[in-house]
């Protein structure tokens, strides 16, 4: 089997529009929530997002061509071409048809489709937008990707709602090991803060309804009443080991476990008894051949939704026993909110940016820790310990559970 390893880091994201800048705020608990400015929320009794903030897409594409995509295209472009840069990839020098982009959305062009139906509703059919089918459908920031860096590998999008980008790197971490591929771009993107976006989730009683970005996204606190939606992207170059090392590249941490299965329970809510996604990171453990007491670090699903943040916590002893209670546990959708489909690929830059640093990120907002939450959260602040194995867990809609396993490179 192939060895996995990092070379190549990007990300657009609520607290920075690079991956290292999103790595130094995510270690300082900068917090990205704030009042909704992309559209009148006040309708929709939903008051704070974490949106991406000062970003210029012109940076990484022609006008013309931002034009012609949603946002969610926009946002894992730019995170590619940034990860492409950063690992020095040079598709003149690879084998292009072993060069792959598996990069998840969970829901595609939210924005777009909102525009379109409204659109024909009060124009008619015949004034729909040319471009309204690929900039609409979720493969199309992988597609988009591949045509801009050359990559004529396998190139998909796997769509396992809030799962979807861990799914994407798990299934990246295998295309390689088992030797089908020498290098892929792997991650999400999403785009869904938007009328219908923010209004489809609230109808679910799933966002926060605070008005204080402050007391908004409160993983594992008492007073938590719902997720906050996050956007943007994070894309990570996955390569082969010795692909890697005969050129040269920079190598930031490997991957070396992943977990995928279902709670076959309910269409929203986790397994109470936290067995499904337990079950799924004792899969990421075993695959990484790793005991519980060898992980330095869970980045928790933690969507600061009341049914969430018991059932992970419940996860969490079922996958680790005894060592649940040692084994500091973080939720950065406390800064960030919730990216839905892209937020397993930030949270699986955040652990690698703890394997990095042998810093673990905060959980900011923590006040009162819920009764049901009687783990080590890491509270406000960072933590500076050191960090060999991080754990990633990813809960979707539909019962679908993803957690990918990382080591830290040490240049063996």
């Amino acid at each position: 089997m192939k060895r996995v390893v990092v070379t190549g880091i990007g990300a657009v994201t609520p607290i920075g529009n690079t991956a290292q800048e999103f790595l130094t705020n995510i270690q300082a608990g900068k917090n990205g929530v704030a009042p909704i400015t992309k559209f009148d929320a006040s309708e929709t009794g939903i008051h704070v997002a974490a949106e991406v903030k000062d970003f210029d897409p012109t940076l990484y594409m022609e006008k013309k061509e931002i034009k012609r995509m949603d946002m969610f295209s926009v946002y894992g472009i730019s995170a590619a071409k940034q990860a492409v840069a950063d690992s020095k990839i040079n598709v003149d020098e690879i084998n292009a048809d072993r060069f792959g982009v598996m990069v998840s959305s969970g829901i595609g062009g939210m924005k777009t489709i909102e525009d379109q139906v409204i659109r024909m509703h009060t124009k008619g059919p015949k004034r729909v937008a040319p471009f309204f089918v690929p900039m609409a459908i979720s493969n199309m920031a992988a597609g988009n990707i591949a045509i801009k860096v050359g990559a004529k590998g396998i190139c998909t999008s796997i769509v396992t709602a809030c799962a979807s980008s861990t799914n994407a790197i798990g299934e990246a971490f295998r295309n390689i090991k088992h030797g089908y591929s020498d290098i892929i771009l792997a991650g999400g993107a999403e785009a869904t803060i938007c009328e219908i976006g923010i209004s489809g989730f609230a109808a679910l009683t799933a966002l926060s309804n605070s008005d204080n970005p402050k007391r908004a996204s409160i993983p594992f606190d008492k007073e938590r009443n719902g997720f906050v939606m996050g956007e943007g992207s994070a894309v990570l170059v996955l390569e082969e080991l010795d692909h890697a090392k005969k050129r040269g590249a920079k190598i930031y941490g490997e991957i070396v476990g992943y977990g995928s299965n279902c709670d076959a329970n309910h269409i929203t809510s986790p397994s109470s008894d936290g067995s499904g996604a337990g079950k799924c990171m004792m899969l990421a453990m075993e695959e990484a051949g790793i005991t519980p007491e060898e992980v330095s670090y869970i980045n928790a699903h933690g969507t600061s939704t009341p049914t969430n943040d018991g059932a992970e916590t419940m996860a969490i002893k079922y996958a680790m026993k005894e060592s649940a209670y040692t084994t500091p546990v973080s939720s950065t959708k406390s800064m960030v909110g919730h990216l839905l489909g892209a937020a397993g690929a930030v949270e699986a830059l955040a652990c690698l940016g703890a394997l990095m640093t042998d810093t673990i990120p905060p959980t900011i907002g923590l006040e009162e820790v819920d009764e049901a939450c009687d783990l080590d959260y890491v509270p406000n602040k960072k933590r500076n310990v050191a960090v060999n194995y991080t754990l990633s867990n990813s809960l979707g809609f539909g019962g679908h559970n993803a957690v990918i396993a990382m080591k830290k490179w040490r240049g063996e």
